[in-house]
């Protein structure tokens, strides 16, 4: 049983262990022409590259989880109403709150999907380190690019593969290794931080949906902070520029589409009033770059325009002349 169980994990790993030591080997051989191929910068600034590519083939997913955790937001009243009225019966209650989220076109799940999809990632990333600390290649990460890899060392003492449960002593490996938990537990707590305290409105604070994010908020640093200690330093790296990705791009997006009614709208509609009234001031002061004159400038009164006579018809001409011709004949 245990074998069956080995060789379907072994056949849904297969092809993340080839698509990941694809980018992995390409970064490779690019920097390695920089710093050496058996340098330890050259193979953690291509963890770096790979989890940048990774990230950014995620993109479609985190605008959904976006999308999925604004309409949570927003339909968090009815959702409080829903349990007034049916909190007495549980199964009512879920049925009607199920029924309101496909409505609305809310996945409650959606917003785990990022982090889901990059588990499996993960996995067989630590996987392919830990093999290739041992001298072993998997995927097209070859027997000598592997060995590479095990011998790759930043700071000249400081191995990639090494963990900080297994430091033997190195101070260098317990400094970096160290740095890395810390970076990526702090980093796990600052981005659910950020999305809690500016772009969840006052009323979505409270409540089921408000009790499993503060859950994320408090739980995540600790399982990865327990968990890191037995991570090899270029998984360390890989987790960390991804949450530091993470904090950037919701950054982006609760900066410049942040949910209705959240602290985060508040500051853009207070930026927006800032800009149109620095506009509407350049405009009432007349600076405008191409010299013209504002609208709201101070401007001389200009005289009338004069009417022009209007000119008669040739046949008013001709009777007015044969009038003439009748006077001066008497």
């Amino acid at each position: 049983m245990l074998d069956f169980f080995s060789s379907i994990g072994s056949f849904i790993m297969a092809p993340l262990y080839y698509a990941i030591s694809f980018v992995l080997v390409g970064f490779h051989s690019v920097l390695g022409k920089v710093f050496g191929p058996e340098s330890g910068a050259a193979w953690a600034l291509s963890i770096v590259g790979l989890t940048l590519v990774i990230r950014a083939a995620l993109i479609p997913l985190f605008v959904k989880q976006i999308k999925s955790s604004r309409n949570m937001q927003l339909i968090q009243p009815k959702v409080k109403e829903l349990q007034k009225k049916y909190g007495h019966d549980r199964e009512r209650l879920a049925q009607e709150t199920m029924k309101l989220y496909k409505d609305s076109g809310t996945n409650p799940f959606a917003s785990c999907l990022p982090i889901l999809l990059q588990m499996p990632i993960f996995l067989a990333l630590f996987r392919l380190l830990n093999h290739a600390a041992k001298g072993e290649g998997k995927g097209v990460l070859t027997q000598t690019l592997a060995e590479q890899f095990g011998q790759a060392k930043l700071f000249g003492s400081v191995p990639i593969s090494a963990t900080l449960i297994k430091a033997d002593g190195n101070l260098g490996v317990l400094a970096v290794a160290a740095t890395l938990v810390l970076a990526m537990t702090a980093t796990t707590f600052l981005t659910q931080r950020q999305l809690m305290s500016k772009n969840m409105p006052a009323d979505a604070l409270s409540g089921p949906y408000a009790q499993q994010q503060k859950l994320l908020l408090y739980v995540l640093p600790v399982v990865f902070a327990v968990g890191g200690v037995a991570f090899p330093i270029g998984v360390l790296l890989y987790w960390t520029t991804s949450n530091l990705w993470t904090m950037g791009q919701q950054f982006y997006v609760i900066r410049n589409n942040p949910a209705p009614g959240t602290p985060a709208a508040a500051a853009k509609q207070e930026r927006d009033k800032a800009r149109a009234a620095r506009k509407g001031g350049d405009t009432e002061l007349g600076g405008g770059q191409d010299g013209t004159m504002s609208t709201t400038a101070e401007v001389e009164p200009q005289p009338a325009p004069r009417v022009q006579p209007k000119r008669n018809t040739k046949a008013q001409r001709q009777q007015k002349q044969r009038q003439q011709q009748k006077k001066s004949g008497k």
